[in-house]
């Protein structure tokens, strides 16, 4: 682990985790990774409980991290992976807050709303971004907005700034090739991912693939069952003795 990342999701997370890769520094565990490590979800949710995390196992394969549930827990991060560097990815907060309801916190409302009670967080195990981070009211902007800012200003604080980049994506290749001691790619654009496409068709994917094997797992269940009831109002009398 060379990359630890700090900062809020929908702060050019998507970008970042991009440009980490092209520099040699991937894979990079982001929010979108959560779907290909589906056991990972008993460590978030130990984390979650204040119970030890074999972090170093659980980050077994990857180089560096972004977004959530990565920068809720740097600080245990920094402790297993002393020499790695901290990348505080920030944004001006109005449009970061515009940015995140109306796309992580809109799908955790449609989740609830489709299952007719509390939705997990994107995140998953255990991660409670609205719950915990936000307390539940993640809707007031001015409460969302003063948590962003506060956890901002507490990474600066507690990490040694010769450990520390405060980065924004549209900064391009310079800052963050100087801060991990890397040349600029020649004649490579930074990446520019469309936040709201990247994320959107991400869940499409993930959110429709899923649906449609349940359904089909439930499709199937009510075939076998209405198949079995049939056979058995249709057998004679003496065939069940």
């Amino acid at each position: 682990m060379k990359v630890i990342g700090a900062g809020f999701g929908r702060t050019g997370t998507s970008s970042i985790k991009a440009a980490l890769e092209e520099l040699g520094f991937g894979p990079c565990y982001h929010m979108s990774e959560m779907i290909k490590n589906p056991d990972h979800q008993k460590a978030w949710g130990a984390a979650a409980r204040g119970e030890p995390v074999d972090w170093r196992e659980v980050m077994k394969g990857y180089e560096a991290t972004m977004d959530w549930p990565w920068c809720t827990y740097y600080k245990e991060l920094m402790r297993a992976f002393p020499e790695a560097k901290v990348l505080l990815s920030v944004r001006d907060p109005e449009e970061w807050y515009e940015s995140t309801i109306t796309t992580i916190y809109s799908m955790y409302k449609i989740k609830r709303y489709l299952t007719h009670g509390p939705a997990s967080d994107p995140a998953g195990g255990g991660i409670g971004i609205w719950g915990d981070t936000f307390s539940g009211h993640f809707e007031d902007r001015e409460h969302a907005i003063a948590v962003f800012e506060r956890h901002n200003e507490e990474v600066v604080r507690h990490v040694p700034p010769e450990r520390l980049l405060v980065y924004e994506a549209k900064e391009g290749w310079g800052p963050l090739c100087e801060f991990l001691g890397v040349g600029v790619p020649e004649g490579l654009p930074f990446p520019r991912l469309n936040g709201y496409t990247t994320f959107w068709s991400l869940l499409l994917l993930v959110g429709g693939v899923r649906e449609t094997q349940q359904g089909r797992r439930n499709r199937d269940e009510a075939t076998a069952r209405g198949a079995e009831t049939s056979r058995t109002s249709n057998r004679s009398p003496s065939s069940l003795h």
